[in-house]
């Protein structure tokens, strides 16, 4: 059995986080190795506890959570951050990427899909809900595709690398920007899942860009459809 991912959970709420600390107290593979009631303490107690992987509420009392994302990637270097929050607002969510969290939850999310998106972050993927991923790419399809380097801090991607994509990497790609995860790529197209790696891969260096978000909006806006 692979070792748990320890957790660090931060909300100001204590009636929340303490429901939240029990949710996840039932799965074997996670474990709360700590809990922070604001952006300060989260930053102490991540250093102290060097988390796998950071649930982080937005709306904190001081600095938000979106503020606290770079003392924390300092803190602990190696924690994946994911904000949990209420907030369904698209510069929310746009910030919270660009300073480097790993996905965007909403506090409604079913906890069975809350302790998937932790297995996926861990593999590499990120995860934002699947309601916020439509005005993601709407907000982010500004003229000449300067969305992308909005988002990422870096030149947009050459939509031209679509015409390199092959029929199979257009259906992986369609797959990305409907939020499917490589194993439910998999499934949907009948591949294994190493193969889905392989595709995404290519992908991304096809397209110029440099994580399955940016690809994600990208196929959204139609500049990278056959």
């Amino acid at each position: 059995m692979p070792a748990p991912v320890r957790l660090l959970v931060v909300d100001d709420h204590t009636l929340f986080r303490r429901g939240l600390v029990a949710l996840l107290a039932g799965d074997a593979g996670v474990e709360v190795v700590g809990e922070a009631g604001d952006g300060a303490e989260a930053v102490r107690r991540a250093r102290a506890l060097q988390p796998d992987l950071v649930l982080l509420d937005n709306h904190l009392p001081g600095a938000t959570g979106i503020q606290a994302i770079a003392e924390l990637r300092e803190a602990a270097p190696l924690a994946k951050i994911v904000l949990l929050t209420v907030s369904e607002d698209e510069q929310d969510l746009q910030a919270a990427l660009r300073c480097g969290a790993n996905g965007y939850l909403l506090k409604t999310i079913e906890g069975d899909v809350l302790m998937q998106s932790i297995q996926r972050v861990m593999r590499g993927e990120p995860v934002i809900s699947p309601e916020l991923m439509t005005r993601l790419v709407a907000a982010l399809q500004a003229p000449g595709g300067q969305g992308l380097a909005m988002l990422a801090g870096e030149p947009a991607s050459h939509p031209e690398g679509a015409a390199q994509l092959s029929p199979r990497e257009h259906e992986v790609l369609q797959q990305i920007a409907r939020g499917a995860s490589n194993k439910e790529i998999a499934r949907a197209l009948q591949i294994a899942e190493t193969t889905v790696k392989i595709h995404v891969q290519h992908i991304l260096r096809k397209l110029g860009v440099s994580s399955r978000v940016q690809a994600a909006v990208l196929a959204s806006g139609g500049q990278a459809r056959p």
